[in-house]
């Protein structure tokens, strides 16, 4: 089952990053201002991430063997939208982008599935495995522009559009929810409210919006950052953040095992204050050699592991029958705190003509974070051997 999940996990969030690799290509045959550039990456982030909240508490209700395959599918008409019509349009490509989002939400889906069948001392390893899938955003970076470049800007949607199918098909054949899992009662609306008032829902989704949030933001828009402030090709730039993505993504299940045997809370306060520091570095925009590389990775290693330690500290402290819906909750807090930042850069490089405004205000709202960690949860989700 986590297995299954993963790769479900990785191939749509392949589709949910299609368009940011192109963002300097659909930019310059569309003629865009920064602003509109910023939003058209952005905009798929939003049904991404708003649209984890129903689909958490429809996973809830029906189980993830009938809403896994069903989002994989849908999510096939916007790609392929996208792909084939949308291309000589911004307000097509906006529209395009924004249903491209369902993409996103089957991470609302995966972590109950896979909190389900691990027991509490393994689950946050299990979801930061789960959480590999996030790497589909790192496929899509290094593979977009190649064969855009290669084969024609139809060929990297029609691959994914026909893995989502393929993957939609393996999932209703394989996946299997936990037997006499708990199963709420009443609509998914009013589960999704009564989560949303849990002062636990409201603290994780704060972390998230920094941890997940941050990697996100960097995900979708660090192409047309390292393009304007350092000078990359498109390609060179899509690398760069390939990189950037992939030890995010190797960092999770490290963030999610430390969880398990030292704490959560430990970890994300470390995790914050690294993000704290090499953001403030990074505000000064030195050379990419070697300083502003070493700012990057780590800030990416950091924003990986505190993602994987919040999700180790919804396992534990979430109501049972609640997973779903918290973490639909939780993740679009994540997805959000990804959405505001590339259109907020796009805005202070329009003003100020560089990003150092952006860097300095990421580096203050992570020492925020790490301090409401350390003083407001310092006693939620200890270690599993105290549990």
């Amino acid at each position: 089952m986590l297995a299954v999940a993963t790769l479900g996990f990785g191939i749509n969030f392949w589709a949910w990053a299609l368009i940011s690799p192109l963002g300097s290509f659909y930019s310059d045959l569309l003629e865009l201002s920064s602003m509109q550039k910023s939003l058209l990456v952005a905009v798929p982030v939003v049904v991404g991430s708003l649209g984890r909240i129903p689909v958490g508490a429809l996973t809830d209700r029906f189980g993830a063997r009938v809403m896994f395959p069903l989002i994989s599918a849908l999510t096939i008409v916007p790609v392929l939208f996208v792909g084939y019509v949308a291309d000589n349009s911004y307000a097509l490509m906006l529209l395009g982008g924004f249903v491209l989002g369902l993409g996103g939400t089957t991470f609302a889906i995966g972590v109950p599935l896979v909190n389900s069948w691990f027991p509490p001392a393994r689950r946050g390893a299990a979801l930061g495995i789960f959480g590999v899938g996030m790497g589909g955003t790192a496929v899509s970076s290094f593979s977009t522009v190649g064969l855009k470049n290669a084969y024609g800007l139809h060929v990297p949607f029609t691959l994914v559009a026909v893995l989502l199918a393929l993957y939609a098909a393996l999932a209703y054949a394989v996946l299997r929810d936990l037997p006499g899992r708990t199963v709420p009662s009443g609509s998914a609306a009013r589960r999704a409210w009564e989560t949303a008032k849990l002062p636990v829902t409201i603290q994780l989704s704060l972390l998230y919006a920094i941890g997940f949030g941050g990697f996100v933001a960097f995900s979708v828009y660090l192409p047309t950052y390292l393009r304007d402030a350092y000078g990359l090709t498109p390609g060179d730039a899509a690398m760069r953040t390939a990189g950037f993505v992939v030890l995010a993504v190797a960092m999770r299940p490290v963030g999610g095992v430390l969880s398990d045997r030292l704490g959560p809370v430990p970890v994300l306060v470390a995790t914050f204050g690294i993000v704290a520091v090499f953001a403030a570095v990074s505000s000064l925009e030195r050379p990419l050699a070697p300083i502003g590389t070493v700012a990057f990775l780590a800030m990416a290693a950091a924003l990986g592991a505190a993602s994987g330690a919040v999700f180790a500290l919804v396992g534990v402290v979430a109501p049972a029958g609640t997973v779903g819906s918290v973490t639909g909750i939780v993740g679009a807090a994540g997805g959000l705190g990804g959405f505001v930042p590339p259109l907020l850069m796009g805005a202070i490089y329009g003003w100020a003509g560089n990003y150092k405004p952006g860097l300095a205000l990421l580096a203050v709202a992570a020492l925020l974070a790490a301090v409401y960690t350390a003083t407001a949860m310092r006693s939620a989700g200890r270690p599993a051997a105290a549990r």
